[in-house]
């Protein structure tokens, strides 16, 4: 998909004016580090940025997208660029090696180099060390980008050789904007919104159907609090327990029932147009009738007291059943 740098200052408007203005006047660094959370889209701009260097027929600040050169970076397969991820739980020195290998033989298509060292804090000390004076000594025109989201663990001297951008996470409605844009509903991204500010994981959690999954037995799990409170227990086991099956799953499962009664509360307060769980406004209004202000605010205490005590390792069975016991309580 064409992506033009105005597009991704949406989401990184700082970096990608820095970024656009030292193309302008032709003083791209020769080595930058990208520094932020997960999913808050570095990659996306280095290969914007990898595209800006090699594009002969550049339009401002944008590649054309079509020129043989950004075909190629766009398909993941131009000989001039090099992408280094960790080999297992590292970078190793022996891919620092192999690099400045490839980059003693002359540019294939150019005299340009550019490559991408994914998650740089996890160089080994022998790694950086040898990245270190390839960062010093630039060899022609090349240009290196650095992704991390540890930069405190990224070598003082790397640090003072690279130019420091600093990528902002991304704020629920600009996930959810990207989410509906790529075909995802309105109840799931929004969800998804509230779930995690990280675009690859909200993108995990979508494809791989688990949060649909999770929010169906979520809601048929409050509906049984709500007016079936002796299928509780049996749904806790057959279907909960059955999906939520590791500790961040279950605790995105309190997340989950926290997004609910917040919602419960916002119906309560006439507060519609905030919902999360758009598409269940019925069931919504049939638990805030059954509800009061402080009822619901108890069972949101309940919930917070159930994450922190899953935090701290209490039996995943026991906290569950004894949050439902609480929810019941009205």
């Amino acid at each position: 998909m064409e992506m033009m740098w105005n597009e991704l200052a949406k989401s990184q408007e700082k970096v990608v004016r820095i970024i656009t203005n030292s193309i302008q006047k032709q003083r791209l660094s020769h080595a930058y580090l990208f520094e932020g959370a997960k999913g808050t889209g570095k990659k996306k701009i280095a290969i914007q940025l990898a595209k800006t260097f090699f594009c002969e027929n550049q339009q401002g600040a944008d590649p054309c997208e079509t020129c043989p050169d950004c075909k190629r970076i766009a398909s993941g397969n131009h000989p001039d660029i090099h992408i280094i991820h960790p080999d297992g739980q590292s970078i190793k020195i022996e891919q620092i090696r192999h690099l400045k290998k490839e980059f003693s033989y002359r540019g294939m298509e150019s005299t340009k180099k550019f490559y991408i060292i994914e998650d740089a804090q996890k160089m080994t000390s022998s790694a950086a060390n040898g990245l270190l004076k390839f960062l010093e000594e630039p060899d022609g025109l090349s240009t290196a980008v650095l992704t991390t989201s540890e930069v405190q663990k990224i070598l003082s001297t790397i640090l003072s050789r690279t130019q420091i951008l600093s990528f902002v996470p991304l704020t629920p409605l600009q996930l959810i904007e990207q989410l509906e844009k790529s075909g995802v509903s309105k109840p799931i991204s929004r969800l998804l919104g509230q779930l995690t500010n990280d675009i690859e994981e909200a993108y995990q959690l979508y494809h791989e159907d688990w949060i649909a999954q999770a929010r169906s037995i979520m809601i048929q799990l409050v509906e049984e609090v709500c007016t079936r409170p002796h299928q509780v227990m049996l749904t806790l086991q057959e279907s909960w327990f059955a999906h939520f099956k590791e500790k961040n799953q279950l605790n995105l499962g309190l997340d989950l029932l926290l997004l609910w009664y917040r919602d419960v509360l916002r119906t309560l307060l006439a507060n519609e147009d905030q919902l999360i769980f758009v598409d269940q406004i019925d069931i919504l209004e049939r638990h805030a009738l059954k509800s009061s202000q402080r009822t619901v605010g108890h069972h949101m205490a309940s919930i917070l007291e159930a994450k922190r005590r899953l935090g701290a390792n209490v039996n995943p069975q026991l906290l569950m059943e004894q949050l439902m016991l609480r929810l019941q309580e009205g």
